[in-house]
C-alpha cells in the first residue's frame, strides 16, 4: 500500500506504528489518537517513533486509568487516597497496556511518600489523615482503620513486630467505644432533662386554682401577683393577643406561711419597690428569669453601673475617619480599652496606639500579648474585661449589634465596658439601637455624625471583566466565585490578590498588602473586605448583587452596598471612589438606589443578649442541676418572653448543639462545659464531633495535642482541594489555640501550635501568590459545570 492510499500522514503513521508495536486500540480512542499523532509529526514526516506512540496512548488512556484507580481504592476501602495522588501515579505510567496490578504498583510509592509527608511520626500521620477525613464527613470503619495503619507502617518502614500497629489499634478501639458511650449517655441525659421539664410543665395550674391552693381570695391572689410575691411559672400566648398564666402548685403551697405577713403589710406605698420575698427552693420559670436577669441585663454589669459613664456615639459611612478622634482620646487617657470585631482589627488598634506612643497589651480568643506596665488593652469584643475600670474605651463596628450570631457580644460590651468615657463607632443604622442601650443603662449619650472624606460615585455602566484595571476590587459572595474570578483573570496575565472569610487574618493582611503595594493589580474578594482591612481601592465592582445569607438568596441590603462600596476611593490615595457592577451581574441603577438610600432600620430594635458563665452557674444552682443542656434549655424556655420589651435572646443554636453532645462526657464541671460550648468551631467540617473528642480526652486527664500542617504539596502544584484542606486545618488550630488559653494543662503545646499556624499561613500565602492558573483550571474541569445553574459562566475575552 502506498502513501497516496492513506487519507492523511497521521493515518499513515498510525498504521505503521501499530503494525510495528502490535498494540491494540479501541475504536473510540482512535480519533483522539490520530489528532495527537498529527500534532506529533515533524513537517513532511509520515511516521513517529514507537516511544512517542506509546506516550500518546498513555495520555489518551489517562482519564480512564484515573477512574479505574479511583474505583480500585474506594472498593478496597482506602478512602484517604486522594485524586491528586492517583493523577500523579497515572502520569508515571509508560506502558499503554498497564493492568490493575500495574496501576497499583504506580500508586504505591506516591501514596507512601504522601503518608510520610503528613507528619514526622507514624502516629501523627495517622491522626492527621483521620482529621482530614473528618473535615469531609468521613469516618473510618474498623476495617479501614486497619488498612490505614498498615499503609502508614509500610510508608514509614516499620519492621515486623513493631508495637505501633497493635498499640494504635487498641487505642482506636477504646476511643470508638468511648465515643459510642458518650453518644448513648448524652441521649439518655437529654431525654431525662426534657422529661423533667415536661413533667414540671404538666404539673402547672391555671390562675383559677391559685385561691384554692393558697386559701386566699381571688382579689388577694391578683394583688400578690401584681406585687411580685406570687411567681408566675409560665406565660402562654393565646389567640386574640391574650396570655394564659400558669403557676407551680408546689411553690404556692410553700408560700402559705407567708400569707399572714403579706396581709399585715398590705399594699405597698405608691412608688415603693415591689417586694421580692425569699421563697426557698424556687424552680419556676419566672424565678429562673429573675436569677438569669437577662430581662434586666444592664444591671448584670455592676462595675460599669458603678461608674459615672458617658457615651459618645460616632457614626458615618466607610472612609469618614470615625476611629481617628476616638483613638486620639484613647491614647491620651491614662488607661484605656479598644475593642474590635476581628483579631486583625485588634492588632491594628494596638499598632495605632503604638504609633501614638502608647504600648498596649493584646487579648483575642486565641492570642495574648502582655506588655508589662501597660494600662491599655486592644482586644476583640468577646474578650472585653468587665471588672477593670479604665478612663476611655472604644468599641468599633457597632452595627454588628444586629448580627444574630455575635450581636450579643456588642450588647454586652456597650453595656458592660467599665469606662468613664465610652466611644461607640459604627454605621448610621446603629444609632437607634445604641440610643436604646444607653437609655437602658441610664448613661448620657452624645452623638457625632461624620461625612465621607472623599466623594463616592456610582457608575452608570456595567464593567466587562476584560476592562478591569489596576486598583480595582471585584466583589463576589462565595469562596468558589472568588477563585473562579481569580482563575479567569490570571489566565490573561493579571496579577490577583484574594480575600475571603476562610483565610486567616494573617493571610488576609498579606494579600491586602500585596494589593496595596502593587504586587497584585486586582483584588478579588468577598464582603470580608467590609471590615478591618486598609485597602487602596480606586473602584469597587460587584460581581453579584445578590448573596446567600445562610437561609436565603436575597438582594444586597443598603448597608452592605455602602459598607463594601465605601472601600473605593481611600482618602489620601484616590480623590474619588467609584462603585460599579460587572457586566451581566445586574443593574447599575440598583447600586445607585442603594448608595443614595437612607439607613435601613430593622423592625426589631431590641438588643441581643445571651448568658455568661456567672448566669449559667446561677441558673444551675437554682434548678439544682449540673447539666449544661438542661440549664440552656431552661434559659431558652424561661428567661425572655418573645414579647419582652427590651431584649431578645441571641441565636444559641451551636452552643445548644455542643452542650447536647457534651452531656455524655463525664468529669467536666459546668463552667468548663460552658467554655467548650463557646469554642469557635465550624460544624460544616464536623467541628463539634472533633471538639467532643477533645473534651473527652480532657475529662480523662489526657493531653490534647495540636493539629499539624498535614501534607503540603509544593505551592506551585497546589490546587483548590489542597488549598481548602489547608484552610480547614487552620480552623482546627484556631479552635485548639482558643482552648489552650483556657485549659493550658490539657492543651500544653502552644508554641508548636503557633509555629504550625505560621507554616500553614505561609503556605496558603505562597499558593495565593502563584501566577499559574493551570491547577485551578484543571480542578474546575474535574468537577464539571457548576451545580447552581443560576450563576453565569465566567469568561474573559482575549485582549
Amino acid at each position: 500500500m502506498t502513501s497516496e492510499q492513506y487519507a492523511s500522514p497521521a493515518r499513515e503513521a498510525f498504521v505503521q506504528v501499530m503494525s510495528r508495536t502490535g498494540l491494540s486500540v479501541e475504536a473510540r480512542e482512535e480519533p483522539e489518537i490520530l489528532r495527537r499523532v498529527a500534532r506529533a509529526l515533524e513537517p513532511g514526516a509520515r511516521d513517529i517513533s514507537d516511544e512517542a506512540f506509546r506516550s500518546i496512548l498513555c495520555v489518551v488512556r489517562r482519564k480512564k486509568r484515573i477512574s479505574r484507580l479511583i474505583d480500585l481504592t474506594r472498593r478496597s476501602g482506602r478512602i484517604w487516597v486522594t485524586r491528586d495522588e492517583i493523577e500523579e501515579a497515572v502520569s508515571t505510567l509508560t506502558d499503554p497496556d498497564a493492568d490493575d496490578a500495574a496501576l497499583e504498583r504506580a500508586l504505591a510509592p506516591v501514596a507512601e511518600a504522601r503518608l510520610r509527608a503528613y507528619a514526622s511520626t507514624p502516629r501523627k500521620a495517622f491522626d492527621a489523615i483521620q482529621a482530614d477525613l473528618l473535615d469531609t464527613g468521613r469516618v473510618l470503619s474498623p476495617g479501614q482503620v486497619d488498612l490505614l495503619l498498615l499503609a502508614v507502617a509500610v510508608a514509614f518502614g516499620l519492621p515486623d513486630g513493631d508495637p505501633f500497629l497493635e498499640t494504635v489499634r487498641r487505642e482506636e478501639t477504646q476511643r470508638q467505644k468511648a465515643a459510642h458511650a458518650i453518644e448513648r449517655t448524652a441521649q439518655e441525659r437529654r431525654q431525662s432533662e426534657e422529661q423533667r421539664l415536661a413533667e414540671w410543665e404538666a404539673s402547672l395550674v391555671s390562675f383559677k386554682d391559685v385561691p384554692r391552693l393558697l386559701r386566699c381570695s381571688h382579689k388577694e391572689a391578683l394583688r400578690w401577683i401584681a406585687e411580685n410575691r406570687l411567681p408566675v411559672a409560665r406565660k402562654v400566648s393565646e389567640s386574640g393577643g391574650r396570655e394564659r398564666w400558669e403557676f407551680d402548685p408546689a411553690e404556692l403551697i410553700t408560700l402559705r406561711d407567708k400569707l399572714s405577713e403579706w396581709r399585715d403589710q398590705g399594699s405597698p406605698v405608691a412608688g415603693s419597690p415591689r417586694v421580692q420575698p425569699d421563697m426557698g427552693r424556687k424552680v419556676a420559670n419566672s424565678v429562673i428569669a429573675r436569677v438569669a436577669a437577662l430581662d434586666r441585663y444592664a444591671a448584670h454589669f455592676r462595675t460599669a453601673r458603678s461608674l459615672n459613664r458617658r457615651i459618645t456615639l460616632v457614626t458615618g459611612p466607610t472612609n469618614s475617619g470615625k476611629s481617628y478622634t476616638a483613638l486620639n482620646a484613647l491614647a491620651q487617657a491614662e488607661s484605656g480599652l479598644a475593642l474590635a470585631p476581628l483579631r486583625l482589627l485588634a492588632h491594628e488598634f494596638r499598632e495605632a496606639l503604638a504609633s501614638r506612643g502608647v504600648e498596649a497589651s493584646l487579648a483575642t480568643g486565641e492570642e495574648r500579648i502582655v506588655v508589662s506596665g501597660s494600662r491599655h488593652l486592644a482586644a476583640t469584643v468577646e474578650m472585653c474585661p468587665f471588672h477593670n475600670p479604665v478612663d476611655v474605651a472604644v468599641i468599633d463596628e457597632a452595627q454588628m449589634l444586629f448580627d444574630t450570631d455575635r450581636g450579643a457580644a456588642w450588647t454586652a460590651a456597650i453595656m458592660g465596658a467599665p469606662a468613664r468615657h465610652l466611644y461607640v463607632l459604627g454605621a448610621p443604622d446603629c444609632i437607634p439601637m445604641v440610643r436604646r442601650i444607653a437609655e437602658l443603662c441610664g448613661d448620657p449619650l452624645d452623638e457625632i455624625t461624620l461625612e465621607r472624606k472623599s466623594p463616592l460615585h456610582p457608575s452608570g455602566h456595567p464593567v466587562r471583566l476584560a476592562d478591569l484595571v489596576a486598583g480595582d476590587a471585584l466583589i463576589a459572595f462565595s469562596r468558589r466565585e472568588v477563585l473562579d474570578l481569580r482563575a479567569a483573570l490570571m489566565q490573561h496575565g493579571r496579577r490577583v490578590a484574594v480575600v475571603y472569610g476562610a483565610l486567616s487574618p494573617e493571610v488576609r493582611r498579606a494579600e491586602a498588602q500585596r494589593f496595596n503595594s502593587g504586587g497584585a493589580d486586582i483584588l478579588v474578594a468577598t464582603d470580608a473586605i467590609g471590615m478591618g482591612l486598609n485597602l487602596s481601592i480606586k473602584r469597587v465592582i460587584f460581581a453579584a448583587l445578590k448573596k446567600f445569607d445562610g437561609s436565603q438568596t436575597r438582594d444586597l441590603r443598603v448597608q452592605e452596598v455602602k459598607q463594601i462600596g465605601g472601600r473605593a476611593g481611600r482618602y489620601g490615595k484616590h480623590e474619588v471612589g467609584e462603585v460599579a457592577v460587572l457586566a451581566g451581574a445586574g443593574s447599575p441603577a440598583f447600586l445607585r438606589r442603594q448608595l443614595e438610600a437612607g439607613a435601613e432600620l430593622p423592625d426589631d430594635l431590641r438588643p441581643y443578649v445571651q448568658p455568661d458563665a456567672d448566669i449559667i452557674k446561677a441558673v444551675a444552682a437554682e434548678i439544682g442541676s449540673d447539666s449544661l443542656y438542661g440549664v440552656l434549655a431552661r434559659i431558652h424556655r424561661a428567661v425572655l418572653r418573645k414579647d419582652d420589651p427590651n431584649y431578645r435572646l441571641a441565636d444559641m443554636e451551636q452552643a445548644f448543639a455542643i452542650a447536647s453532645a457534651l452531656e455524655g462526657v463525664e468529669g467536666l464541671d459546668l463552667v468548663t462545659r460552658w467554655s467548650y460550648a463557646m469554642c469557635p468551631v465550624d460544624d460544616r467540617d464536623n467541628g463539634i464531633k472533633r471538639l467532643i473528642g477533645w473534651a473527652a480526652d480532657h475529662a480523662a486527664g489526657r493531653r490534647v495535642h495540636p493539629p499539624g500542617t498535614g501534607h503540603l504539596v509544593p505551592g506551585e502544584r497546589a490546587g483548590r482541594e489542597e488549598l481548602e484542606r489547608a484552610e480547614k486545618r487552620h480552623k482546627r488550630l484556631v479552635a485548639w489555640r482558643w482552648l489552650a488559653l483556657r485549659f493550658p494543662d490539657f492543651y500544653p503545646e502552644r508554641e508548636e501550635a503557633e509555629e504550625t499556624t505560621r507554616k500553614l499561613n505561609d503556605w496558603i500565602e505562597t499558593v495565593l501568590r502563584q501566577h499559574s492558573h493551570t491547577r485551578t483550571a484543571s480542578s474546575r474541569e474535574r468537577r464539571g459545570p457548576p451545580k447552581d445553574g443560576g450563576r453565569k459562566k465566567i469568561t474573559m475575552p482575549r485582549r
